[in-house]
């Protein structure tokens, strides 16, 4: 019987020949991330290990992207510890204000992953960079203190479930269009712990952006992890980026999945997740008039270049509604950059919206945008679970970048097409 992808890589991390779906193993990690809530405590508790060093800071990265710039003491106090620990323990791969970008943004910008990598991080949307070929997945804090200590992580090797990509997308449709249909198909449990392993033709048709998008949610649908072959532009964007000789695995033609779907882009509209799940999905012929009092355009999810490319082609010499609030938060510092380099940031600042320095803030009700009782958001985040961005009373419409701004345009939930048109 042969193997998945993920398979495959686990199995050379954990020096075997082969792992079947169920065993347990104890595996080589290549990157071991934390961030500003997660990681002091998973450093307290590797400071009762008695452990006195870490086993390889190289692999250690340490990112402050939730309350960064810090909102309050408290998370003054949780920063602290990080960049403590980090001097301790000579871990390079610190990233505070000015240098940090939210986390699943900055790794691959950085070159921190490469494909065939193994990556844990105390973080549930580790399973972005499933997008580069590596296998990643979230993990307790606790689990990161072992990792930091041992440079290993035990697993339970995941079954699979195959999504076979065909054809393109149309305008207007992006990678969380795609993420938000399958959910929307599979539901939140239709992936538990399994893999999500992508292939077809279809995935050529898919920018690296769109990957990291739908690899990112994969936990949504329950998975373990998410995961996308290797071709030309994934060794493109590793080359580009610095990052480390990636290591192609493939899976066998008689690997073993639990399910097998078969997805055609094409087919695919704009796509929003209603209230209070990320499968309570709806396209434009389901949704009727729903104002909405605040638009967030970011996160780990959608802040990357190309996201903000295609929010502001739409808000391009429009004003954003009265009625609301737009919020645009860059992913990354370069991002940041990049976007100011092409006029994208006067675009959303003469729209009427804010710009953010990087930071995951709204999308965990933290701060920059905190819904009060009875607001609705459309959100290009990744949860809208009760209370997920404020108020248990408050409301989050999951959507792409295209349709928050279009919303951002006319103060409620609407489809790219109608303010194009």
């Amino acid at each position: 019987m042969g193997m998945t992808m993920t398979q495959k890589i686990l199995a050379a991390h954990a020096g075997a020949d082969r792992v079947a779906a169920g065993q347990l193993i104890l595996a080589s990690l290549d990157r071991i991330l934390g961030n500003d809530i997660t990681a002091p405590v998973a450093v307290r508790a590797f400071s009762g290990m008695g452990t006195p060093a870490v086993s390889d800071p190289e692999k250690i990265v340490l990112v402050m992207d939730h309350f960064v710039p810090n909102k309050d003491i408290k998370a003054a106090e949780q920063c602290c510890i990080c960049r403590d620990f980090s001097r301790e323990q000579g871990i390079r791969h610190f990233y505070d204000a000015g240098r940090a970008g939210i986390e699943h943004a900055l790794l691959p910008e950085q070159g921190l992953v490469t494909a065939g990598d193994v990556v844990i991080g105390a973080d549930s949307h580790t399973c972005t960079y499933g997008a580069l070929g590596a296998f990643s997945t979230g993990i307790g804090s606790t689990d990161m203190a072992f990792g930091m200590a041992s440079g290993k992580g035990w697993f339970r090797v995941p079954s699979a479930v195959r999504f076979h990509l065909t054809g393109s997308l149309r305008r207007f449709v992006s990678g969380k269009d795609v993420i938000l249909h399958i959910i929307g198909k599979i539901g939140v449990e239709g992936a538990r712990y399994r893999s999500m392993e992508f292939d077809g033709d279809g995935v050529s048709a898919l920018s690296v952006s769109d990957r990291l998008c739908i690899a990112n949610m994969a936990i949504e649908a329950g998975a373990k992890n998410g995961i996308f072959p290797v071709d030309e532009q994934t060794l493109a964007y590793l080359s580009a980026h610095g990052a480390a000789e990636p290591r192609i695995f493939k899976a066998d033609a008689d690997a073993q999945y639990d399910a097998e779907y078969e997805i055609d882009l094409s087919e695919i509209g704009p796509t929003v997740a209603f209230p209070h799940l990320p499968e309570n999905t709806k396209t434009f012929s389901e949704i009727g008039n729903i104002p909405v009092q605040q638009v967030v355009i970011g996160s780990c999810t959608n802040g990357r270049l190309e996201d903000l490319r295609a929010a502001a082609e739409i808000l391009k010499g429009r004003h954003c509604a009265e009625s609301l609030r737009v919020i645009v938060i860059p992913a990354t510092q370069q991002t940041y950059l990049d976007a100011m380099d092409e006029g994208l940031l006067r675009i959303f600042v003469e729209s009427g919206a804010v710009v953010s320095a990087p930071t995951c803030g709204p999308c965990l009700g933290g701060h920059m945008g905190v819904l009060a009782a009875g607001e609705r958001a459309v959100a290009t985040t990744n949860r809208n679970f009760v209370g997920r961005m404020g108020h248990p009373e408050s409301e989050v419409y999951l959507a792409s970048p295209a349709v928050a701004a279009a919303s951002a345009v006319t103060g409620r939930i609407t489809s790219p097409e109608e303010v194009m048109a």
